[in-house]
């Protein structure tokens, strides 16, 4: 064997026959605590309070300027720099919001190192199960870890602080603005009406019960959109969005008619609002044999045979349906509009 050293002192435990290597380094402990100049001077301690204050004032002042920049800056007014430019509602916004989280953040930061008790402490590693009595102590220090962080007794920077931290919450209500106007009653009612022509939404021909074969599926839409298209895109694309419908033939025998409704249909022909239940989706995937329309957002799929109901999906309620009727040249037409809201199902419907 060799006689070379080991590099770590071994003793040998005759009564385990093991062998215990000491450590090659010893502990170093803990350096001497070197006292900050807030540590031993009040004035400079209140200094670095106002400080903190200060970054948490401002923070809280962003955010309500936010606030008021969102409805007093247009939403068209743009802001130019040299070959940049932007959006002045939205950079406003951005800035406002951004600078307070900076300055909540700095103001943390300087809060802890100039405020907080920054002594260094050593313990021991223990198992990840506590005892009662290291709970306890746990306890004990959070309570002393809040003590002397000054959160309770340095009433500026708490009052302050909690200030910034209550109102970041504002800008996200304000914004909520942005998701549009509530449902009210616009869902209640569509373009369609008494003796409109059913077209095709892609050609806009009028579309006759003979146009169409057992099994045969149209995305269709309502003859008076053109004129709504000529006065404004806004008001044509929500028209045509709340009014789309598909209109599918199917074998009168196979046909489960609602209450109600022995006359909405024609030899078969059946419409129903082409936008799903659930939460909006266009849908036209059909399936002839089953007579089930898909959703291709999330799956929700409705039997056209029976009335729309729901066979499967997170839809709450069947597609509305559209009652039908022949105008004198043979053409389909609508007897009313829809009655019930289309479109997705929605808080105040009931």
């Amino acid at each position: 064997m060799s006689d070379e050293k080991l590099p770590a002192k071994a003793d040998a435990d005759e009564a385990h026959g093991q062998v215990q290597v000491s450590e090659p380094i010893p502990d170093p402990g803990i350096e001497p605590h070197e006292y900050r100049i807030t540590d031993i001077d009040p004035k400079a301690a209140d200094r670095a309070e106002r400080q903190v204050a200060t970054m948490f004032g401002l923070a809280t002042l962003l955010v309500l300027g936010s606030c008021v920049a969102y409805f007093a800056i247009p939403r068209d007014a743009e802001i130019v720099f040299g070959p940049l430019s932007g959006n002045a509602n939205n950079m406003t916004l951005g800035l406002c919001i951004g600078l307070a989280l900076f300055l909540i953040g700095a103001g943390a930061i300087q809060w802890a190192k100039k405020l907080m008790v920054d002594e260094e402490i050593a313990e021991d590693r223990h198992p990840a199960h506590s005892t009662l009595e290291q709970k306890a102590d746990i306890t004990d220090a959070f309570q002393q870890g809040t003590a002397e962080s000054g959160f309770t007794r340095r009433k500026l920077i708490r009052r302050s602080l909690l200030g910034a931290l209550g109102v970041l919450g504002l800008p996200a209500i304000v914004l909520l603005r942005d998701l549009g106007p509530l449902p009210g009653r616009t869902l209640y009612h569509t373009i369609w009406a008494k003796g409109i022509r059913v077209v095709n939404d892609v050609t806009l021909r009028p579309i006759k019960p003979s146009d169409l074969v057992v099994g045969q599926l149209v995305n269709a839409a309502p003859a008076n959109l053109a004129p709504i298209q000529e006065e404004s895109g806004v008001e044509y694309q929500n028209a045509k969005a709340k009014a789309a419908v598909i209109v599918v033939r199917i074998k009168p025998s196979e046909i489960r008619t609602p209450a109600g409704r022995e006359n909405w249909g024609i030899d078969g022909i059946l419409c129903y609002s082409k936008i799903c239940t659930h939460v909006g989706c266009p849908i036209s995937l059909y399936e002839q044999t089953t007579h089930h329309v898909l959703c291709p957002c999330h799956q929700s799929t409705f039997d056209l045979a029976d009335g729309a109901k729901v066979v499967f999906g997170p839809a709450a309620r069947p597609l509305p349906q559209l009652p039908l009727a022949v105008d004198s040249e043979g053409y389909l037409i609508a007897q009313s509009d829809f009655t019930e809201p289309v479109g997705p199902s929605f808080f105040e419907r009931g």
